[in-house]
């Protein structure tokens, strides 16, 4: 398990915030029950344990910028 500063990619950056809107889209459309909160646990609760925790000792570089400039 990571803890500490996340590396940073630019790459995997700009794959978040375009490509996976279309595909929420659609999945969203298709299958009754996706996307809403807790459905992680039901679906893989190891999964989401970890992410959970990767999540609270992890952080990004934009988190730094976002904590300095408020």
């Amino acid at each position: 398990m990571k803890i500490g500063m996340r590396k940073p990619s630019i790459k995997k950056s700009i794959s978040a915030r375009t490509t996976g809107r279309v595909k929420r889209a659609v999945k969203k459309a298709i299958i009754p029950g996706y996307g809403r909160k807790g459905m992680g646990w039901i679906n893989n609760p190891s999964k989401a344990m970890y992410n959970k925790v990767y999540n609270k000792t992890t952080f990004s570089f934009c988190d730094i910028l976002k904590s300095l400039l408020k």
